[in-house]
């Protein structure tokens, strides 16, 4: 069922992909910095990322988007982006951007049992984000008065929707009698059997997969060439891996068939380092039992400020008829 969501969104990529070299071609006359009907504008972005998964939480069970954010958790985005504007209305975007993301159970705070089968698996991920992504953005308000020339407010809502490649590689940690951590990548480890031909509907994960960028937002136009920005950017994905927690526990000696002797040691302790809190004296779950939820991708989002700069000229008719408008002339 991943692969097919995965080839689905490579398919939604590349028609995307498609879609926008078209546009650009159907405009290509005119870009040119300073250009009479595509405007230019570059710019930097940064904000507070948070991650959606199988790990952490909140009260009650898990589930999806605000609820279950960990705040202590907050990770700073940072990236930079370019965007062309064939109209008042339609925005074709261009970002690349880092961040870092995070996950642990013991952080979570116990309030019923549903807490505790989370705090009891304690389990924990920390992983580097990589992703770049183009999109389209919308201006609701300049559609609607596309044919009034002189609306040219300050103040600008906006939507926008996009595909976009991202590359992750999660983290987990073992600690030893003195509680220092050392972290290990997880992907090789294997930890849920993926590969192995015992558990053959349990695939190898890529490390870099597609998403879906989503949001909206408020644009300022502090001048005629600066411009602030603030925007909720939601990424949906197609894998439960970020995380590397998805099914089920596997049988540990499995590890000694398919790693190395070091590695296998490695996965044994770092899969399952489960904690008696609501079953006292329990240290390992048996092969089978729930590790994670699989009806849920991973997810992650920021909240984001921009700071953006029009490139070229900004006038496109001449300055005296510019003062004569009663809203200011922003391009």
């Amino acid at each position: 069922m991943k692969n097919r969501l995965h080839e689905r969104g490579s398919y939604v990529f590349l028609l995307l992909l498609l879609f926008s070299l078209l546009s650009f071609k159907s405009y290509s006359q005119h870009f040119i910095f300073g250009g009479e009907k595509v405007r230019w504008e570059a710019g930097v972005n940064f904000g507070p990322t948070f991650f959606l998964g199988d790990l952490g939480g909140n009260r009650g069970k898990g589930t999806t988007f605000l609820k279950d954010v960990n705040t202590e958790l907050t990770k700073m985005m940072k990236g930079a982006f370019i965007t062309c504007y064939p109209n008042d209305w339609l925005g074709l975007r261009l970002a690349a951007q880092y961040t870092f993301v995070e996950g642990q159970d013991y952080i979570i705070n116990t309030h019923t049992v549903d807490e505790l089968w989370r705090k009891q698996r304690n389990l924990d991920f920390k992983s580097n984000m990589w992703e770049a992504y183009i999109a389209t953005e919308i201006y609701p308000l300049m559609l609607l008065k596309k044919n009034d020339e002189e609306y040219q407010p300050r103040l600008r809502p906006f939507g926008f929707i996009g595909v976009g490649l991202f590359h992750f590689n999660p983290k987990g940690s073992i600690s030893d009698a003195n509680g220092n951590k050392t972290w290990y990548e997880l992907h090789p480890l294997r930890t849920e059997g993926q590969g192995m031909a015992e558990y053959p509907e349990k695939k190898p994960y890529s490390l870099t997969q597609v998403n879906i960028p989503m949001g909206g937002g408020l644009k300022y136009f502090a001048s005629d060439r600066i411009n602030l920005s603030v925007e909720l950017l939601y990424r949906k994905t197609f894998t439960d891996y970020i995380d590397d927690v998805s099914t089920t526990y596997i049988d540990p000696n499995k590890f000694d068939t398919y790693l190395s002797a070091s590695n296998a040691a490695i996965a044994r302790k770092i899969h399952d380092k489960t904690i008696g809190i609501v079953i006292p004296g329990l240290t390992r779950y048996a092969p089978g039992s729930q590790r994670g939820n699989s009806k849920n991708m991973d997810a992650y989002f920021s909240f984001v400020l921009k700071f953006g700069i029009r490139l070229g000229s900004v006038y496109t008719i001449d300055r005296g008829a510019m003062r004569q408008t009663r809203c200011p002339a922003l391009f």
